[in-house]
């Protein structure tokens, strides 16, 4: 476990959640779209190799010029399609987008928010569009003092504008701590803003020695809320 350095875990008054991946079982939910609609024409995918293209098109999509996600979902459920053999046509790949409100939270994502919530303002940080963080929102069982979409700020993470935008809504007073699952789109800007970062490692993976370091890193969402409560009780006001 890495210690937090930038910021005493007792002064911690904002936490900032990166949503799709950390709160949200992202693969899960894109692996079962792509299965599904895949039986639909008779084609069988192969599980790692659709999360695989996956995690490489889509930031390539994203680092372009701004659309919408729901449209960069299509497009990327369109390329993936593709990688693995499978020829669909645009108004095929509105699969993708149809099934993200469908996306479930973690087993411990709404258990620790809930737990948070009673000590920490809480807030997302999503790359995702209003409206389909709108299904989202009613899986999950606390309501967030605030968030920030990409079709708010039209810019994808890692670019920092979610962060700034994040900003008059964390306020001047500091304290302010984000948790991510992604070293890519979430620890590489916070780094770059002095924001302390909290690397949510669900999969035991190993950090590559020249990826972003995270202030901390926890296994699950359950053990970070432990943790981080286990600390208000030493609060210096």
């Amino acid at each position: 476990m890495i210690t937090l350095n930038s910021l005493r875990p007792d002064k911690v008054r904002v936490i900032t959640f990166d949503c799709y991946g950390t709160l949200i079982d992202w693969e899960g939910g894109i692996w079962n779209a792509f299965r599904q609609a895949a039986a639909e024409d008779g084609v069988q995918l192969d599980r790692q190799q659709v999360i695989d293209a996956y995690h490489a098109v889509e930031p390539m999509i994203e680092s372009a010029e701004f659309r919408p996600y729901r449209h960069v979902l299509v497009e990327t459920a369109r390329r993936v399609a593709g990688e693995c053999q499978w020829t669909i046509s645009p108004e095929k790949a509105e699969f993708l987008p149809r099934s993200l409100a469908a996306w479930p939270p973690f087993p411990d994502t709404n258990a620790a928010l809930v737990k948070l919530a009673e000590q920490f303002r809480l807030g997302v940080l999503s790359n995702v569009d209003e409206d389909l963080f709108e299904a989202t929102r009613a899986l999950l069982d606390v309501e967030f003092d605030f968030w920030v979409t990409a079709d708010r700020v039209e810019s994808y993470k890692p670019d920092l504008a979610h962060f700034e935008a994040a900003r008059p809504f964390v306020g001047d007073s500091g304290g302010w701590l984000h948790v991510a699952q992604s070293l890519f789109h979430d620890v590489a800007p916070a780094n770059a803003l002095n924001i302390p970062v909290v690397w949510i490692n669900r999969k035991a993976e190993q950090r590559p020695e020249d990826s972003p370091l995270p202030d901390l890193e926890q296994p699950d969402l359950e053990s970070l809320a432990d943790w981080l409560v286990g600390q208000v009780g030493d609060r210096v006001e």
